[in-house]
């Protein structure tokens, strides 16, 4: 809806809460569209109230012959508007997410510390020429900062500024660059690592090569991890462990040592958010509801905490 006019009396609210997420970094598209239509729903039916009641919600949510995945988009979406209303000190409705649909139960590898040692050194060991030198930068590298593989497989030379100690992620999935400060440790692995494989090469250079210097594929990366979970006895099904499974990793162990350590996570989330280039709260709730899944000591408090975020239903995977 380009150019769309606002029309109910909770339009002024609707656009404030939308300038909130925005300004935290979150394109928030497909909700400022469930937002347009709800306001559309209410002026057509005459609503004229400043807060958000439970039969108005509920019948622009439920409306016959949509489907499940339709209800549950628009639950989420409005069960976070009523909330906002509920901070501005608005008593309303906020509706429960209770709409169940298919998901993955994919359950993602996090690493304990034994894996860890044993899988790197398996790459540091691996017995050709460049490969341990590549591969022990990049895998490094995805474990570090919980990147996805094809965002570290289209880094150039020119993405690293090692004056800062940062990297630029390019045209990722969601169509936006970001930038991401490495940890001092993972900065020290990458400047010996560039000291050793790219001190002569130009700026366009893939950061993350092939054995030909050329962009390496995803299905050679895969190949490589399968090489090393098999030497350091890390048992691998169909399904798993993956490449990606170091990104959920990342996003679990933050969410946890910030537990451990009774930091506040409703303000820590947008910036977790932000840094792993998520567009909304959607693969946030997945990470929340993993990290309780898997630390269950932390229920409590992730629950109190983040009620409005953990979603009730089951577990949906951030994809590749």
């Amino acid at each position: 809806m380009i150019n769309y006019e606002w029309k109910s009396p909770l339009s002024l609210y609707m656009r404030e809460h939308i300038a909130i997420q925005q300004a935290a970094g979150f394109k928030f598209e497909d909700q400022i569209r469930v937002l347009q239509l709800f306001d559309r729903y209410l002026f057509y039916n005459a609503y004229q109230e400043l807060l958000l009641e439970k039969e108005m919600a509920d019948g622009f949510i439920y409306i016959k012959n949509e489907r499940p995945s339709s209800w549950r988009r628009k639950e989420l979406v409005l069960h976070k508007f009523g909330v906002f209303l509920r901070n501005k000190g608005i008593q309303s409705y906020v509706p429960t997410i209770k709409t169940e649909v298919h998901q993955s139960r994919y359950i993602p590898h996090i690493y304990t510390r034994d894996e860890l040692i044993r899988f790197f050194k398996a790459v540091d060991e691996y017995p050709l020429p460049t490969r341990p030198i590549v591969d022990g930068a990049m895998f490094r590298f995805l474990y570090s900062t919980g990147v996805r593989i094809s965002e570290a497989l289209n880094l150039t030379l020119a993405d690293y500024d090692a004056d800062v100690g940062t990297i630029i992620i390019r045209h990722a999935k969601n169509s936006r660059d970001r930038v991401i400060p490495l940890h001092p440790a993972m900065k020290k692995v990458l400047d010996c690592y560039m000291e050793i494989l790219h001190k002569y090469h130009d700026k366009d250079m893939p950061l993350f090569p092939d054995s030909l210097m050329t962009k390496m594929e995803i299905n050679t990366a895969y190949r490589h991890f399968r090489d090393y979970l098999l030497l350091a006895d890390i048992p691998h099904t169909g399904r798993g462990p993956r490449i990606h499974d170091f990104r959920h990793g990342f996003a679990v162990q933050n969410l946890r040592q910030w537990s451990i350590e009774g930091r506040d996570l409703t303000n820590l989330i947008p910036y977790l958010s932000a840094y792993m280039g998520h567009v909304d709260y959607k693969p946030t709730q997945y990470y929340l509801r993993l990290t309780a899944e898997i630390y269950p000591e932390m229920m409590d408090v992730l629950e109190t905490e983040c009620e409005d975020i953990i979603p009730r239903g089951g577990l949906h995977c951030d994809e590749p």
